[in-house]
């Protein structure tokens, strides 16, 4: 990924009935996101992985680097065989967005000091 580069981000949880299901979940997903990242132009990251402190909790991380190859991924059959895999396995409640980045920069600046500003934007404020 490139600073400064277009990008859509998909962030969610998946929730299943307990611990043991969201553990089914993330081990039976490990091929499906693999070959997503490996086989879908555009696919940035692709992450479902445990909660660290909630145990029915699968968090989702995507990064994608425009619609079309979103697009694509929706109609791709990793995507679909993610989706039915999640489903059998019982999810109880999800909430997922998108959001489009028109802008991105470094966390950290050339001293390694974390900034919540957008220092190197030419339209930084």
């Amino acid at each position: 990924m490139c600073q400064g580069c277009f990008v859509i981000i998909i962030a969610g949880t998946i929730d299943f009935k307990d611990n043991e299901t969201r553990d089914l979940a993330v081990d039976q997903s490990r091929a499906l996101q693999e070959a997503t990242r490996r086989d879908e132009a555009g696919c940035e990251a692709y992450y479902f992985g445990p909660d660290p402190f909630d145990g029915h909790r699968i968090q989702v991380y995507e990064l994608w680097a425009d619609e079309p190859s979103l697009d694509a991924h929706f109609q791709h059959r990793n995507y679909r065989s993610m989706l039915a895999l999640l489903s059998e396995l019982g999810i109880v409640a999800t909430t997922t967005a998108k959001f489009r980045c028109d802008l991105s920069e470094p966390v950290y600046d050339e001293t390694f000091t974390p900034r919540a500003d957008f220092f190197t934007s030419q339209n930084a404020e």
